[in-house]
């Protein structure tokens, strides 16, 4: 037992002892089969056999088709057409060689499968049994075979063109905080592999082609081959040579093209069809008869045919009325659900009984809610768990990624609908007043020109509410070909959870109440409780602290590393309480993190600067005026914003982020000035700068013209 135990066995063959999917053996195992049937002669039983099994793989891959969502659900039908195609040609070669060794000896000498095949078309008829399989033939390699072959070549270029695009749209979910890294991956993956199995289709397609080809050529030399074996090698006369190979030629061919004709449009339906949420036969009865005008219509026609002298007329006037009463029927239902939809508008609409006046009260005073989101009835699909909106949970998302990079928790979002607003229009609300609104059409996809998209798209043009950008609201069936143009495209939900979250960053300062700046203090106090003790309230008020932190916010600087500024803030409150002051204080302790955030990676920092002459110019006046800046010059106010928009549109068109550097004392008195006109530019004190970065001016501002 000991001596077995120790027994090593080949690699290969460990590893299919050790295979615990089992399943995994069956492609190897049936590749060997395929491989041996072309050499080893095989009964005419189990020929049966495996012409049966063809079938019923034929019609299962049919089926299979018939119920995919979409394409990549059958990821493995280019490989099961290439095993397919390589059975067909295996049992083609082993019946074959059957056919001219023992089809002197009957009709049934290749097995009951052919015989019964050839039999069914040939119906005694030998001219007619070969047109019609020729036809048949003909019909798999032009028409089937080939124009599904031409769709996966089309739709493996527009997957390949499409990929761009669509890595966009999934990095702008990812930044927006729609998905996690791993659902990124994923759907990076999923792009890969559709661009994949399109080619692969394209590939397998071309196998099939030359299968048609194969079974034409080898029906031939059947009855080739067969008429001269029986004539000079069994003594058999023309008609009976030609009665049995005929026969049996036919039959073979036709068990091979029939599977190969189902396989074919098994190949053309998965290919041809359009990415959605249903199979196939749902996606046509539910598009083809959806209209009762069209089915109207029909009828009409079809009736008048039948009313014509000579026309079959009772099949015309029983299927035209047939057709009207489809239309009918879906008009009565149409109308029955409307009419509900109407009653319960009202019925929600209706005001409930007027209960007897109560004296006012504290009750009837309503919070203002922080975040609001309100929504036209159109939207409200989006945010009903019920009807499979998924708004909820990317909000949700939007607020953990919020609080994860800007350092602490938003408020939650209220969602209530809105029938004054227009049916797909949405309002974002801050403390009770609007700062967003917007369209969104549930059903549609939002083309965004990201500034590289080519040609343009039918539907309704307007903007990126969040960014600004040039988008074009478009149906479902173009979004494949919109991403192959360079569009950026997302649903109508995203379209709104992305505006949200750009709304939530930039007014992230004015979401910061006490409340919150007590819960930082609180989660840090489980670290450092005697850190936060010893500054709030003893050094600093939460009032203090709440307005530093609000004005780090303002300036798109993240609060998470609370640590470093409770420690700064420790350490100069008692020289200055100036919540300005302080403020430049902590931006140079966060100095790293801030150049970290504008600069990723980046080992130089390129900047845009103030000309000496200029900068010499506001320093006077800052010493002349004050902090606040009240004595710069209008004009030169006016000119200093000028060449900045300018400088700034500059390093955007180079693909930099715009940074002004500025001596310490000038930076709060010039991002104060320029906020409000260019929000995309930051401004930072050389002080902010560390000293393991190396610093390229770009542009000057306040330069004069040589």
């Amino acid at each position: 037992m000991n001596a077995l135990s120790n027994l090593k066995l080949p690699p290969w063959l460990q590893g299919i002892a050790n295979s615990r999917n089992k399943s995994s053996l069956a492609a190897p195992i049936l590749i060997i089969m395929l491989l041996a049937m072309m050499v080893l002669p095989l009964p005419a039983f189990v020929l049966d056999i495996f012409f049966s099994f063809n079938i019923a793989l034929a019609v299962i891959v049919l089926l299979t088709s018939l119920y995919t969502v979409k394409p990549l659900d059958f990821m493995a039908f280019p490989t099961i057409l290439l095993v397919s195609t390589m059975l067909r040609l295996s049992l083609n070669v082993a019946s074959t060689r059957v056919v001219l060794t023992e089809g002197h000896t009957g009709a049934d000498a290749a097995g009951k499968v052919i015989e019964a095949f050839g039999h069914f078309l040939i119906g005694g008829n030998y001219t007619v049994g070969i047109v019609v399989f020729i036809i048949l033939t003909i019909i798999n390699f032009t028409v089937v075979t080939k124009g599904a072959g031409r769709i996966a070549e089309v739709g493996a270029r527009f997957a390949l063109d499409a990929m761009p695009g669509k890595q966009m749209a999934i990095d702008a979910d990812l930044n927006a905080g729609l998905i996690g890294e791993a659902d990124a991956r994923k759907r990076r993956s999923e792009v890969a592999q559709e661009a994949e199995f399109y080619g692969a289709m394209d590939g397998a397609s071309k196998y099939v082609r030359g299968d048609a080809v194969a079974g034409i050529l080898v029906t031939v030399i059947n009855v080739v081959g067969g008429l001269l074996v029986g004539l000079l090698q069994h003594d058999l006369t023309f008609a009976d040579a030609l009665k049995n190979y005929t026969l049996l030629a036919i039959g073979d061919g036709l068990v091979a093209q029939i599977p190969s004709l189902v396989i074919s449009t098994a190949a053309g339906i998965v290919v041809s069809r359009v990415a959605s949420e249903q199979d196939i036969g749902t996606q046509v009865v539910g598009q083809l008869f959806a209209k009762p005008q069209v089915l109207y219509i029909t009828a009409a026609i079809i009736g008048g045919m039948g009313l014509i002298p000579g026309m079959p007329n009772l099949v015309f006037l029983l299927l035209a009325s047939v057709l009207a009463g489809s239309a009918y029927l879906m008009t009565r239902k149409a109308e029955a659900g409307k009419t509900a939809e109407v009653a319960a508008a009202e019925a929600a609409a209706a005001p409930a009984a007027a209960p007897e006046q109560e004296e006012a009260s504290w009750q009837d005073i309503m919070p203002v809610d922080t975040l609001g989101l309100e929504v036209g009835y159109r939207l409200i699909p989006l945010v009903d768990k019920t009807q499979g909106g998924e708004l909820l949970k990317r909000i949700k998302g939007i607020r953990k990624k919020f609080a994860q990079e800007v350092g602490f928790l938003a408020p939650p979002v209220h969602i209530r609908d809105n029938l004054e607003l227009k049916p797909s229009a949405y309002r974002i609300t801050l403390k009770g007043v609007e700062v967003g609104t917007g369209e969104a059409f549930n059903g549609q996809f939002l083309a965004i020109n990201p500034g590289m998209a080519s040609g343009t798209l039918p539907g309704m043009v307007t903007t990126d509410p969040a960014f600004g950008l040039p988008a074009t609201w478009i149906d479902a069936n173009l979004r494949d070909q919109a991403q192959g143009m360079g569009y950026t495209v997302v649903d109508a939900g995203t379209v709104v959870a992305t505006h949200l979250n750009h709304l939530i960053t930039t007014h992230a300062s004015e979401l910061l109440g006490r409340a919150e700046v007590q819960s930082l203090l609180d989660h840090l106090g489980k670290d450092a409780p005697k850190l936060v003790e010893d500054l709030v309230p003893k050094m600093v008020s939460l009032s203090t602290l709440q307005k530093v932190l609000q004005n780090l916010l303002m300036e798109g600087v993240h609060i998470r590393d609370m640590r470093s500024i409770i420690e700064t803030l420790a350490e100069h409150a008692v020289h200055t309480q100036d919540p300005s002051d302080l403020t430049a204080l902590v931006r140079i302790s966060l100095g790293r993190a801030i150049v970290q955030q504008l600069f990723p990676g980046a080992s130089e920092l390129s900047v845009m600067t103030l000309d000496n002459r200029l900068e010499r110019l506001l320093m006077q006046a800052l010493a002349a005026s004050g902090p606040d800046g009240a004595g710069i010059e209008p004009g030169l106010a006016d000119t200093i914003a000028q060449q900045a928009q300018q400088a700034a549109q500059q390093q955007e068109a180079l693909g930099l982020t715009p940074v002004l550097l500025v001596p310490g004392p000038l930076r709060a008195l010039l991002s104060r000035f320029l906020r409000r006109a260019l929000p995309q530019l930051k401004v930072l004190s050389h002080a902010e700068i560390p000293e393991t970065k190396t610093i390229r001016v770009t542009a000057l501002v306040g330069q004069q013209p040589a």
